[in-house]
C-alpha cells in the first residue's frame, strides 16, 4: 500500500504530523493551567509521547529516510507501534490513579492483547512469510495467510493469559483500595468511631502494601475546649509532636505535594509524608515507613488516593460533629433561658422577705433583753439571711441577659479592685493571695463588667476550696491580641469525674453551694466575646482557670 499509493502518504504523514503537534500543544497548555503535579506530569508525558511520534511518523512516510535500509524498516515498524503508545499511557495512568476500575483494567487487557498480536505479525508472521516464500517458492501471502489463522486460534486462550496476569496486578491494591472506602462509607459521620477507622486504614494498609508503620495524625477540630482546636492529635485523639506541623508546612510550600526523604521524617523514622487534604482543608497528615522495595509508583498511587478518601472521611466527620455541637450550644441556649427565668422569678419573690427577716433579726439583737438570751440565734439567722441573700443575688446575675456596661479601666486597675474585696477574707484565713501584672492595657465596655464579675466568682471558689497556709494566684498576661487572667489556687483540685460537668448551672459539689459561680462565670465572658476554661496545673495540685477575653473587645 505505501509502495503502490506512495504519492497518498505524503500530505497524510504531514497531516498526522501535525494534528499530533496541536494535540501535544494542547496538554502542555493544560499541565501549565493545571494546579495538581500529578495532572501536570501526565499531560506533558503524553505531549512528548505525541511530538515523538509525530517524528517518527514524518521521518519514516513522509521524508523516506532509510528507504531500501534495515533502519527504514525500523522506523517504519517503530510508526506503526507508535500509534498505540498514547493508548497504553493513559491506560497506564487511569490505572495507577484508579480511575473507574473495571474499565481501566479491560482498557489495559486490550492495549496489551493488541500490542502483543501486533508485534507478533511483523517480527512473526511477515518475517517467515518472506523467508518461506524466498527459500521454498511458497506462494506469496499463502503462509502468512495461515500463519494468522494458527494466531486467530490461540488469541482467545492468550487474551484469558493476560487477563489474570492484570487481575493479580489489580488484586492486592484494588482490594485495599475497595475494602477502605468500603470501611469509610460505613463510618461516616461517626466522629466518635474515627480513630476505630484511622486505625484500621493503618494496619490493612502495612498489611496489603507490606510496609513497616502507617501513622495518621488529625488536626484537633470539635472539641470542647475552645483553646485546644486545630493542634494536631493522633489516631488515638492524643496531642503530638510539633514536627509534624513542620512537616505539612514544607508539603504546603511544595503546593501540598508528598514530603519524602526529609530529615524531619527521617529522623522520626518515617519516608513518605501525605497531607491530608481536602480543597482548602487540611486534615491531617499520612505518614508512610517502608522499604524501597514497597515503595513502588504502584504503592504510593495508591497511597495517594487512600490519603484523599481519608481527608474525606475526616472532614464529613467534623461537619457533623459541628452540627451537633451547634444543636447541643441551641438546646443549651434554650435550657438555660429557662432556668434564668425561672432563677429571676424565685429570687425576686425570695429577696424582700430575706431584707425583712434580716432586719427583723438585727432590731431584737439590739434589745437588751432578747439580746442576752437570744444573742447567738439571732446572730446565725443574720449570717444566714445574708448567705441566702448572697445566693439570691447569684441567681439575678445567671438571670440577667446582659451586662451593664462600665466606664473603661486598665487591666491592672480592675483586676486589683475585685480581688482586693477579697484580701480581708484571705487575711483572716491565712490565705497568701498574689496579684501578678504582666499587661496593662486597657479594656472597654462590656468586658469590664464581664471580666470583674467572672474573676470575683473565681477568686472566691479558689478561696474556698485553699486550705489555711496556702495560696491563691492572680496573673494577668497578653497572649496575642487577647487577655489571659489565669487563677489558680493551692487546694485538693478539682476531680477528673467533675471537670466537664463543673460549667452546668446547678452542679455543685459543696453543701451549701448554688453550682452558678462557674456558669456565671462562662456566661459572662461569652458575652464579651471571649472564654473561660479549666486548664492544667502547673504545679501538680490545686485547680488553675484561665479566662481570655479580645483586647478589643467593647
Amino acid at each position: 500500500m505505501l509502495t503502490k499509493l506512495k504519492f497518498f502518504v505524503f500530505p497524510f504523514a504531514f497531516w498526522i504530523a501535525y494534528v499530533l503537534g496541536l494535540i501535544a500543544v494542547t496538554e502542555l497548555l493544560i499541565a501549565r493551567n493545571s494546579t495538581n503535579r500529578s495532572e501536570q506530569r501526565i499531560m506533558r508525558t503524553l505531549a512528548a509521547s505525541f511530538v515523538a511520534i509525530g517524528i517518527v511518523i514524518l521521518a519514516a512516510l513522509a521524508l523516506g529516510l532509510g528507504d531500501g535500509t534495515t533502519l527504514g524498516l525500523y522506523l517504519k515498524t517503530v510508526a506503526n507501534l507508535g500509534s498505540l503508545l498514547p493508548s497504553v499511557l493513559l491506560a497506564y495512568y487511569i490505572y495507577r490513579y484508579r480511575y473507574l476500575e473495571l474499565i481501566i483494567e479491560e482498557s489495559l487487557i486490550v492495549a496489551t492483547f493488541a500490542a502483543v498480536v501486533l508485534t507478533i505479525y511483523i517480527y512473526g508472521i511477515r518475517t517467515i512469510g518472506d523467508w518461506m516464500t524466498s527459500r521454498y517458492g511458497v506462494r506469496q501471502g499463502v503462509v502468512e495467510a495461515l500463519l494468522i489463522l494458527g494466531l486467530t486460534l490461540v488469541a482467545a486462550p492468550m487474551r484469558r493469559g493476560l487477563e489474570r496476569r492484570f487481575h493479580r496486578l489489580f488484586e492486592r491494591e484494588a482490594a485495599l483500595y475497595r475494602e477502605v472506602v468500603a470501611r469509610i462509607s460505613s463510618h461516616a459521620g461517626q466522629y466518635k468511631q474515627l480513630p476505630e477507622l484511622l486505625h484500621f486504614v493503618e494496619e490493612r494498609t502495612t498489611e496489603a502494601l507490606g510496609l513497616r508503620r502507617v501513622r495518621i495524625f488529625v488536626n484537633r477540630h470539635a472539641t470542647v475546649d475552645e483553646a485546644e482546636r486545630d493542634k494536631p492529635i493522633d489516631d488515638a485523639g492524643g496531642a503530638i509532636e510539633p514536627w509534624v506541623e513542620e512537616v505539612l508546612t514544607i508539603s504546603q510550600r511544595n503546593g501540598w505535594s508528598p514530603v519524602e526523604d526529609d530529615p524531619l521524617l527521617v529522623a522520626q523514622g518515617f519516608q513518605i509524608a501525605y497531607p491530608l487534604r481536602r480543597e482548602d482543608c487540611i486534615a491531617g497528615v499520612l505518614l508512610i515507613e517502608g522499604s524501597p522495595r514497597s515503595l513502588t509508583s504502584d504503592a504510593r498511587a495508591v497511597l495517594e488516593v487512600l490519603a484523599g478518601q481519608v481527608a474525606i472521611a475526616i472532614e464529613d466527620c467534623r461537619l457533623v460533629e459541628e452540627n451537633v455541637r451547634l444543636e447541643r450550644r441551641v438546646a443549651d441556649g434554650e435550657r438555660l433561658a429557662a432556668l434564668g427565668q425561672m432563677a429571676a422569678t424565685v429570687a425576686h419573690e425570695v429577696k424582700n422577705p430575706l431584707s425583712a427577716i434580716k432586719s427583723i433579726a438585727q432590731v431584737m439583737r439590739e434589745d437588751q433583753g432578747l439580746g442576752v438570751e437570744y444573742a447567738r440565734d439571732l446572730s446565725l439567722i443574720v449570717g444566714e439571711t445574708d448567705r441566702l441573700s448572697q445566693s439570691v443575688t447569684q441567681l439575678l446575675s445567671f438571670a440577667r441577659k446582659e451586662v451593664a456596661e462600665e466606664v473603661p479601666l486598665k487591666i491592672g486597675e480592675l483586676i486589683r479592685s475585685a480581688v482586693g474585696l477579697f484580701k480581708a477574707n484571705a487575711e483572716e484565713r491565712r490565705i497568701k493571695l498574689e496579684i501578678r501584672i504582666e499587661a496593662d492595657d486597657e479594656l472597654a465596655g462590656t468586658a469590664v463588667a464581664a471580666v470583674r464579675d467572672a474573676l470575683s466568682n473565681l477568686v472566691l471558689n479558689a478561696l474556698q476550696a485553699t486550705p489555711a497556709g496556702g495560696e491563691v494566684i492572680v496573673t494577668a498576661r497578653r497572649n496575642g491580641t487577647n487577655l489571659c487572667i489565669v487563677v489558680e489556687d493551692s487546694g485538693s483540685g478539682i476531680p477528673s469525674e467533675f471537670r466537664q460537668r463543673i460549667w452546668e448551672p446547678f452542679f455543685t459539689t459543696k453543701q451549701r453551694g448554688t453550682g452558678l459561680g462557674l456558669a456565671i462565670v462562662r456566661k459572662r465572658m461569652e458575652e464579651a466575646g471571649g472564654s473561660a476554661r479549666l486548664a492544667g496545673s502547673l504545679n501538680g495540685g490545686g485547680a488553675r482557670f484561665e479566662l481570655r477575653v479580645p483586647l478589643q473587645a467593647r
